[in-house]
């Protein structure tokens, strides 16, 4: 039988687990603080991006974003080139990539930001954005509506096959059934009935 690492979410607030790992944007596309903001621009550009981290020393310092170049970069009516990342750059906040994005979500209201980049091992791996917090939201919320319509015995096939994560072995499944407050994959099920 696999480990219960589903257990403490079983919870009605936290049904289905959704964590920061899952949905950031890695690599990290960086620079270093003595970078102008032209060259910012440009490599936002080329990337496809929205934010730059700054790394010094092989460090992070700081976030740079599209928002910033425009409103303290660009409103200055000077050259893009003469203006340095380091007099615009902001705090870089972070958060670990086990966290659910539920405390992304937290954090990125708290502190009225955009990304957050993520931890792990003490290492910033990548960034999770607003964006993508909103991206994954509205299958959340069906996923946790049809779990809770299942809970309550208010649908018609209590015994239905549902997407989600394992209670017991916390694994992603699409043929999750709830049995007994709990919601169990198929592997879990056949392993339950060997034993």
């Amino acid at each position: 039988m696999g480990t219960n690492l589903g257990s403490k979410h079983r919870d009605a607030n936290m049904t289905t687990r959704v964590l920061v790992r899952d949905v950031m944007n890695s690599p990290i596309i960086s620079s270093s603080p003595d970078s102008n903001i032209k060259e910012i621009a440009e490599k936002m550009k080329k990337e496809r991006i929205g934010s730059i981290v700054i790394f010094k020393n092989e460090e992070p310092v700081g976030i740079v974003t599209d928002w910033d170049i425009v409103t303290d970069g660009f409103s200055r009516d000077v050259p893009p080139s003469s203006i340095i990342v380091s007099e615009i750059m902001k705090r870089l906040y972070t958060i670990e990539g086990e966290e659910t994005i539920t405390e992304a979500a937290r954090l990125l209201r708290k502190h009225n930001i955009k990304r957050l980049g993520v931890v792990y091992k003490n290492r910033l791996v990548g960034i999770i954005s607003s964006s993508d917090v909103i991206a994954v939201t509205p299958d959340l919320i069906d996923v946790v509506s049809e779990k809770s319509a299942l809970i309550r015995g208010e649908t018609g096939r209590p015994q239905g096959h549902i997407s989600g994560y394992c209670d017991e072995c916390g694994e992603w499944s699409d043929l999750l059934l709830y049995n007994d407050g709990t919601f169990i994959c198929e592997e879990c099920r056949v392993e339950s009935t060997v034993e």
